[in-house]
């Protein structure tokens, strides 16, 4: 890993590596590279010895991008169970660090949230999976976090039913 370098931080989304500092914390120097994401202007430190541990991962390929767009289209998926059971399989999902599993939080959480209110645990797991999505497609698709939240909005949103 190396200053430039793009990446995703499971359950934070995509950034940049743009640079080195050292710390000393209860009297022991060590180094993190400092982690900035394009949303938020949220800054992060990862320390360099556990990175391993951090499950970091490379940005998709521009050729996956069909899959994330399939997904954000699909149909919703039915939701079972009580809303703190949802919360937990949401949770599980945003954990694995997987785009598409992302996506899948921020498409049923939205459409849930159009139709009736979502909890505010719920509204903390549709923000995050909506950073997540957002963070990785504005360096995926090389656009600005307004044009990429405003693409993601419209490939969510619900189709109209005429009610005639």
């Amino acid at each position: 890993m190396k200053i430039g370098d793009k990446i995703v931080y499971p359950m934070h989304g995509a950034g940049e590596i743009t640079g080195m500092e050292e710390d000393e914390v209860g009297g022991v120097v060590s180094s993190y590279y400092v982690f900035h994401l394009p949303v938020g202007n949220m800054k992060l430190m990862l320390p360099v010895d556990k990175l391993d541990e951090l499950g970091l991962r490379d940005l998709i390929k521009p050729a996956q991008l069909d899959e994330v767009v399939e997904v954000l289209k699909a149909e919703t998926e039915p939701f079972q169970g009580s809303w703190n059971k949802r919360f937990q399989m949401n949770l599980e999902r945003l954990k694995t660090g997987n785009l598409l599993d992302a996506a899948i939080v921020a498409r049923n959480l939205s459409r849930q949230d159009s139709k009736k209110k979502i909890s505010s645990g719920e509204r903390r797991l549709l923000d995050l999976s909506r950073q997540i999505l957002i963070t990785e497609l504005v360096y995926v698709c090389n656009k600005t976090p307004e044009e990429i939240t405003a693409w993601v909005d419209e490939l969510i949103e619900l189709p109209t039913v005429d009610e005639n």
